[in-house]
């Protein structure tokens, strides 16, 4: 880590090569906002309502203005890029807690964020208000370092800031190029944006029904019955989200293809089933669908092993959407 923190052994989002798929919270309610472009670093920037669970919105939003090279809406996704809001968050690295300090790195730049008297790394009262401290150190650190100022103070998180002066900018590490990418495409959904995007009703609907199921892990065939533990698979979720607003869809993924018109990929509003198949060619190599939420967006139930989360649509095996008409 060129005497600043560690490379890590895993990562939530592409980085490390752990995946194609990177976690994600973005906002969801009636009306869905969305930002066109990478937001500007410093203060004025809101967090999307729902965006932060509940217990860590303020300090996100009052530790996420610190210094001009942050805001709370790239503060709020480096903290889900590196522990996905875990509290308890532990990397074989021994990175650990929400933001990921090795011992090390939380011994010289941790703060005691609440004022308890203590500095507890599995504390996110602690360990939120350290991130913000250690990025902002980090910022000015590089501050002379050519290119953006945020994401030179993320490539300086992730691979130290000695490797960002060295290379002038972002360092040509491949973990690092996709960490501070990542981050700054999820910041787009974090903040308050300026656009909006207004689903249908029925949509939206669909979508507050999903994000209350956020965290629950995966079943296949799961209904979210009382039996399975309110647990689900991907389509079991895609049905129980639609028939919440009276819309009743087809169990199968496949299936559900063919409940509506097709939208293009620019097209999409928030609420249109996303699918992804095997064969781009044939509808019946469907073999995965999730609610698309806007920003390039999707809440889906993955895989076992995985919770119900959010992840972006752009993959290689993306098939194309459907807007359910019932």
């Amino acid at each position: 880590m060129q005497g600043a923190r560690r490379r890590k052994v895993w990562l939530l989002g592409a980085g490390g090569g752990l995946g194609l798929l990177a976690g994600f919270m973005a906002l969801l309610v009636v009306g869905t906002y969305v930002a066109a472009a990478h937001l500007g670093a410093g203060g004025g920037v809101g967090l999307a309502k729902g965006a932060v669970p509940s217990a860590y919105q303020g300090l996100v939003q009052k530790w996420g203005a610190l210094c001009p090279a942050l805001n709370p809406a790239l503060l709020a996704a480096q903290l889900y890029q590196e522990s996905g809001w875990k509290a308890d968050a532990q990397s074989g690295a021994q990175a650990q807690g929400i933001a990921q300090f090795i011992p090390g790195t939380w011994a010289a730049h941790s703060v005691d964020g609440d004022g308890d008297g203590d500095r507890d790394v599995w504390d996110p009262k602690d360990a939120i208000p350290s991130a913000a401290n250690y990025d902002c150190k980090l910022a000015s650190y590089v501050k002379d370092a050519p290119g953006d100022q945020a994401e030179n103070m993320l490539a300086a998180y992730n691979a130290g800031a000695y490797a960002v002066i060295k290379y002038g900018g972002v360092p040509p590490y491949r973990e690092t190029k996709n960490y501070v990418s990542t981050i700054r495409k999820m910041e787009q959904s974090f903040a308050s944006a300026k656009g909006r995007i207004d689903p249908s009703r029925q949509g939206a609907g669909a979508i507050y029904y999903a994000q209350k199921k956020l965290g629950t892990p995966y079943l296949w065939g799961g209904n979210g019955t009382p039996e399975q533990n309110g647990r689900f698979d991907c389509s079991g979720l895609t049905v129980a989200a639609y028939k919440s607003v009276g819309v009743k869809l087809p169990r199968v993924a496949n299936d559900q293809w063919n409940t509506g018109p097709h939208p293009k990929r620019g097209e999409l509003l928030p609420g249109d089933l996303v699918f992804f198949g095997t064969d781009l060619g044939n509808s019946r190599s469907i073999d995965h669908v999730g609610i698309y939420v806007g920003g390039g967006h999707m809440i889906n139930a993955p895989y076992t092993g995985a919770k119900i989360r959010f992840d972006p649509i752009d993959t290689p095996n993306y098939f194309g959407a459907t807007r359910p008409t019932g």
